[in-house]
């Protein structure tokens, strides 16, 4: 029987012991950690997404703030005017789109259904930006070179805005 050459030194083997030892309690110790903060009763609350505006009236805010305040108060007074359209075709659109999620859920599934409710949501768009095409081509008729330059620059100046709640 012959003995390794780290059995024939006690010292080594013991360093290497510890050591091995020492690097499984620290590998045991962060697994603890990361299962404990993921079960914990007080998890780390998340900031909310700032700058996403999902309706028309959040955007259309967007777009008047950038806009100098004499072709701010035009662009509001067209859509004061055109607010209720604008709102029931909005809510056309979102309605739209609920029965698209609907029918790709049902059982029995119906590729017909989809097929159509994908074609209601098409039109509702088409409607609801026909109106938010017009609302923009109103407003812009009253405002001045430099407004409506503002609104023709207005998405590059959005994605390079900072927005704060």
């Amino acid at each position: 029987m012959s003995l390794s050459a780290n059995a024939k030194n006690p010292a080594r083997m013991r360093y290497l012991l510890v050591g091995s030892l020492a690097l499984n309690f620290a590998l045991v110790g962060a697994a603890g950690s990361v299962a404990y903060e993921r079960t914990s009763a007080n998890p780390v609350p998340l900031q909310p997404v700032i700058g996403i505006k999902h309706t028309i009236g959040q955007r259309m805010d967007l777009m008047v703030a950038s806009l100098p305040p004499s072709d701010a108060k035009v662009m509001r007074a067209v859509l004061r005017a055109d607010a209720s359209q604008l709102a029931a075709a909005e809510t056309q659109l979102r309605l739209s789109q609920e029965t698209v999620r609907s029918s790709l859920r049902a059982e029995p599934f119906n590729p017909a259904a989809v097929r159509q409710a994908l074609a209601e949501t098409d039109a509702a768009r088409d409607r609801f930006f026909q109106l938010v095409h017009n609302v923009i081509a109103s407003a812009t008729v009253q405002m001045s070179p430099e407004g409506r330059q503002t609104i023709a620059d207005w998405p590059v100046r959005r994605r390079n805005a900072v927005v704060t709640q």
